[in-house]
């Protein structure tokens, strides 16, 4: 049933989408950076204009839409996953100055020490909590695009220090040697600051983002929806919260979110998705579907998931007459160390008119 799309593919982001190709790469789960060559690949031969990314994660396909030329609205649930299409995909131009980097890297302004008393001995040294409770103590002092950016900065930084990008670990079991596990934060920060930055243009077009649940958001006006969402695996499962809660609490200084103090990892109290079940993905899915029947569907998609391609397919045919599967080989590595469990899937990709 499903077409295999050609390896060439892999050289298409350089070549046309230069800007995604350098894209701010955060280590996130089901991230479809190595998945652009072949989704815009598919996305040229649609013709559109506008278009809803309505799972953005890491912003990646977002962006890569946005760099495409289209008028693009970005949403995901979690705070830090819209805070990162803000600072890139709603910005128009903004980025941070010199003179903003030197407000952010002074010194803490009111003596601020959440982060450092919460998470002692915790994820990173008592250095890294200071400068995270000090950087947060000048962020509410910027405007909003430069505010996002900086945010963003955090987070990646953050990301990049923690073993395997998760904080379902609390020290340095799973240290696999990368420099950034060894720099201070303040350092991984500016960097990322850069990329960011560089990462920010404006296209012509009025980008925006949301953070909501995609059941609430209204379907109309829109050409185009893309959706990947949350797998249902058949094993384990699919909690973002798990597995970022730092990054979603530190992109709003934990305002809003309750803390599970009974757990080691001080995680926050996770938001529910049917789309994380197996249980409920199904009736989830058809009911996404249906409710965004009057716009062209392209769905990301495993087949390590529940439920199968041949399901999906069904699911939208009951909506859209004409339903087109690609395949592309993926292999998935859960950690860079030695020991990773690396596994071999199909991502595909579907298309419903």
């Amino acid at each position: 049933m499903a077409i295999m799309l050609d390896p060439q593919f892999t050289t298409f982001t350089e070549q046309n989408l230069p800007r995604t190709a350098a894209f701010p790469r955060l280590r996130y789960m089901g991230s479809k950076y190595k998945m652009i060559p072949y989704l815009s690949s598919v996305l040229s031969n649609i013709r559109f204009e506008t278009a809803l990314d309505a799972f953005s994660e890491s912003g990646v396909v977002a962006y890569s839409l946005k760099e495409m030329g289209k008028q693009v609205t970005a949403n995901d649930f979690l705070h830090f996953s819209s805070t990162i299409a803000k600072a890139i995909v709603e910005n128009p131009g903004v980025t941070l100055s010199q003179e903003d980097m030197e407000l952010l890297l002074s010194p803490n302004k009111d003596g601020r020490n959440f982060i450092q008393t919460t998470f002692q001995n915790l994820y990173f040294p008592l250095e890294d909590h200071q400068f995270l409770d000090s950087v947060w103590s000048h962020i509410e002092d910027l405007p909003l695009y430069k505010r996002e950016i900086a945010l963003s900065a955090l987070c990646l930084a953050a990301a990049r220090k923690q073993p395997r990008g998760v904080f379902t670990i609390t020290d340095l079991r799973y240290d696999d040697g990368r420099k950034n596990m060894h720099l201070p934060l303040r350092e991984l920060f500016v960097k990322a600051v850069e990329e960011y930055n560089n990462a920010v243009f404006d296209n012509g077009k009025i980008n925006s983002v949301m953070c909501e649940d995609i059941f609430s958001i209204d379907p109309s006006g829109f050409d185009l929806v893309y959706f990947d969402p949350p797998y249902a695996p058949p094993k384990d499962d699919a909690d973002y919260i798990k597995r970022y809660h730092f990054l979603e609490g530190l992109s709003r200084y934990w305002r809003d979110v309750k803390i599970m103090e009974n757990t080691k990892t001080k995680k926050i109290e996770k938001r529910y998705t049917p789309f994380a079940y197996k249980r409920t993905i199904r009736e989830a899915l058809s009911k996404l579907f249906r409710k965004f029947e009057n716009s062209i569907i392209v769905l990301s998609y495993s087949s390590n998931s529940v439920p199968g391609e041949k399901e999906i397919y069904d699911l939208l045919r009951e909506v859209k007459g004409d339903v087109e599967v690609y395949s592309v080989p993926h292999t998935y590595s859960f950690g860079t160390h030695e020991t990773a469990k690396r596994r071999q899937v199909n991502e595909y990709i579907f298309v419903a008119r």
